[in-house]
């Protein structure tokens, strides 16, 4: 018996029967032989912390587009406090925590430049239209490496259902939906706070009656919260007071942060400039690099360019657009 048979038997002993054991997953789209080591959702987790596209988050815009200070969050740090959250709230209920964080990790790999702003931008211009989560799993599936990362069903149902009305088949996937909104609702309030767009007196005070005045104090009373009821009931959801409290001060933060607020005043050049990328694209597609440019014949034009402008991290974007849109000053060699 292998280390990693092993391990399968341990999580029969010690896992939850609401959990998902890796030796019951439902497989990879190619079969591939099985790591002596690590289970499939250990392999999982690796394959995307090692990609290309999990590295070009640290690049991408959360909320403040193109941040140039130390200490607001990205695209990356929120994937890492998502999985931070969505593991120890497996944990607690004893989930598979290797399933819970391979999909945290991956969640987030199809967000374009600009965050939801130019997700927005190509879903208009896009004649297929563009959601994030849908193109998560076209990284996963396709972009990445030559044929993709090949990963299991469940990391891939997880990754393209945290978003929208979608459901997860696993509770695995349900944690992460729940714990994407917890991360972002309190470190989108940290950033704006820190960017003096809002205060901490401007909450809405009977959310902050209920969940608490810190940072570190809102989040543990959702996390406590959903694994209470997932103990008694058998179910993932963050119900009662403070799930009341969560989607009243989540609306609050659309409300007066992610639709209205200083933060947003530079989204309309934003979604010009991927609009003009796009568009520069398909007019010029052999201006893309060759690696997009050689797989027009297997995608099609426009699919190919949506998958080489929503791979851009925004600083790359900005370049982009400079060096094709903006005149560079005459420069007399001598």
């Amino acid at each position: 018996m292998n280390l990693r048979e092993q391990y399968e038997q341990l999580e029969e002993k010690i896992l939850s029967p609401l959990a998902t054991l890796s030796k019951n997953t439902k497989g990879r789209i190619k079969k591939e032989e099985k790591c002596k080591v690590r289970t499939d959702f250990q392999r999982d987790r690796d394959r995307i912390i090692h990609s290309k596209a999990f590295r070009r988050l640290k690049h991408k815009t959360q909320v403040f587009i193109a941040p140039e200070g130390d200490h607001y969050r990205t695209r990356l740090t929120h994937t890492l406090e998502v999985a931070q959250i969505a593991r120890t709230i497996a944990r607690a209920i004893r989930l598979n925590e290797d399933l819970t964080e391979a999909i945290a990790l991956g969640h987030d790999l199809g967000h374009t430049p600009f965050g939801h702003t130019g997700e927005d931008a190509l879903n208009k211009i896009s004649s297929t239209g563009f959601k994030h989560n849908e193109h998560s799993l076209r990284v996963v599936d396709y972009l990445e490496k030559e044929n993709g990362l090949n990963l299991t069903h469940e990391v891939r149902d997880g990754i393209l259902c945290h978003s929208g009305e979608l459901i997860p088949q696993t509770n695995e996937g349900k944690v992460v939906k729940l714990a994407d909104k917890i991360a972002y609702i309190n470190h989108d309030i940290d950033d704006a706070v820190r960017a003096g767009i809002l205060t901490v007196e401007d909450l809405p005070k009977e959310c902050i009656k209920v969940l608490g005045k810190g940072h570190s104090e809102r989040i543990n009373k959702m996390i406590t919260a959903v694994i209470e009821h997932a103990l008694k009931y058998g179910e993932i959801k963050l119900t009662g007071e403070v799930g009341e409290a969560t989607w009243e001060l989540r609306q609050f933060m659309f409300d007066n942060v992610y639709i209205a607020s200083e933060a947003k005043k530079e989204e309309d050049k934003a979604k010009n400039l991927i609009k003009e990328l796009f568009i520069h694209y398909m007019d010029n597609p052999n201006s893309m690099p060759k690696e997009y440019y050689d797989k027009i014949d297997i995608y099609g034009l426009e699919r190919t360019v949506l998958d080489y402008v929503a791979g851009m991290t925004d600083r790359y974007a900005i370049h982009e657009f400079t060096k094709i849109f903006i005149p560079m000053p005459w420069q007399i060699k001598f």
